[in-house]
């Protein structure tokens, strides 16, 4: 969440972001928390004053009766009584304060950095480069919702069955490509000097308002009321929230995880082009790096994080292009996001397999995830940066429809052989 002290120091700058964002009540949140803030500031004042005489009061109570004056004592004994009821009701005031202010302060997005471009919607991202060649297929080419049934990889129906629409049964090689695109993922981040982790998939609420999926989009998260825990959205959650309340050694820094994990979103559609098939599902498997980052270095950081996916599309063999998003289209907890996309041959599309984001201290804050510059100085907050490396869903559809040969058969990148076991399906 953003910082009080920027709000109060810099409302004209944090307004401005806020409108690139379009959150539109800014100026009454805006100006909602600057004055629980004050409102914050003047209990404290009153308690601490208070407590202050009180205490005083206390040091001469002791001395009086020491002088054997009870008529001086228990006068100042009523008015301690009374001060200490005025403690006690600006404690309680600044508690609920507080919990206003903190809930004021969730409802704001981040700042975005100064590099995100206007705009309101996807059509106003700003294409930063377009890599690969475009694939010709053959006439009888199919989109890849029709290459699974025909190869018997992937089955929705049974899907279906199970759970419900948008999770899927893999199986045979189509289970077996899940299988080796995970473990391609992971092999190569951890070449890239990232430490992987296997994350807890149910989360606390803390965990959720840690990073900042909460209270955001608590409606497309399943969560089990019983027990108020959360599958999780991305392991960005549990990875970001494994340093919560933690001071980090600055000769740590930056700190890079890896972790698989399913992940599972209630905001899937169920109709039209754009969620057909593996465009868009409620559950599906995705390799994802973390890093926790000094803030002068985030920046470079986040080029190095998409310059690492870009090498996987690289050896996938995949046309893709890198998208600077706008206001209007990033997310509500980053401060600059790139989209990387992936073309679909067959569906003649481009399909969204990655975002990279820098969060700066927007989620350091509410976790409370802090560094030391040097010994005995004050905390400071760190920056926070995650990227998927790679989700699966819209990837397979990709391989599927752009590797498809005259014969039927689809043919894999050279770099999955080994991982799958075989070269192509069919």
């Amino acid at each position: 969440m953003l910082q009080v002290s920027v709000l109060r120091e810099h409302p004209e700058q944090v307004l401005a972001g806020l409108a690139k964002k379009h959150y539109k009540t800014a100026e009454a949140d805006v100006q909602a928390i600057l004055s629980l803030d004050q409102r914050r500031k003047d209990l404290q004042t009153a308690h601490d004053a208070a407590q202050a005489e009180a205490n005083e009061l206390a040091r001469q109570i002791g001395g009086l009766m020491k002088a054997g004056d009870k008529a001086g004592a228990e006068a100042l004994k009523v008015r301690t009584a009374e001060l200490k009821q005025q403690t006690k009701s600006h404690a309680d005031e600044l508690a609920q304060v507080g919990i206003a202010l903190q809930q004021t302060l969730y409802k704001l997005p981040n700042l975005p950095h100064s590099s995100v471009p206007e705009g309101r919607s996807a059509q106003d991202n700003e294409v930063v480069r377009q890599v690969g060649e475009i694939p010709q297929l053959p006439a009888t080419a199919q989109a890849h919702w029709d290459l699974i049934k025909k190869h018997d990889i992937i089955d929705f129906e049974l899907g279906n069955k199970i759970t419900g629409a948008g999770f899927p049964v893999y199986k045979k090689q189509g289970a077996r490509l899940q299988r080796a695109l995970i473990n391609f993922f992971l092999d190569e981040a951890r070449a890239a000097g990232y430490d992987e982790v296997q994350p807890p998939i149910l989360v606390n609420e803390a965990s959720g308002y840690g990073t900042g999926q909460l209270p955001d989009k608590e409606g497309q998260m399943y969560h089990d009321e019983r027990d108020n825990l959360y599958l999780i959205p991305t392991a960005e959650v549990p990875i970001t929230n494994l340093y919560r309340d933690e001071i980090v050694a600055v000769d740590k820094l930056p700190v890079r995880n890896v972790g698989y994990t399913p992940c599972f979103r209630r905001e899937a559609g169920s109709w039209g082009a754009d969620v057909r098939g593996l465009n868009r599902l409620h559950q599906f498997d995705k390799v994802e790096i973390v890093q926790i980052a000094l803030p002068d270095q985030s920046y470079t950081i986040l080029e190095e994080m998409v310059a690492h996916i870009e090498g996987l599309l690289q050896k996938l063999g995949l046309p893709y292009r890198v998208l600077r998003l706008c206001g209007g289209d990033m997310g509500f907890t980053s401060a600059l996001t790139y989209d990387l996309e992936v073309w679909s041959a067959a569906q003649g599309r481009w399909l969204e397999v990655s975002s990279a984001s820098n969060f700066e201290t927007y989620q350091a804050n509410r976790l409370k995830l802090r560094y030391r510059p040097e010994e005995g100085g004050k905390t400071q907050l760190l920056h926070t940066l995650n990227g998927s490396a790679l989700a699966l869903p819209r990837i397979v559809a990709a391989l599927l429809e752009n590797n498809q040969l005259e014969d039927g058969s689809i043919h894999l990148p050279e770099v999955l052989h080994s991982y799958c076991g075989f070269s192509k399906i069919g």
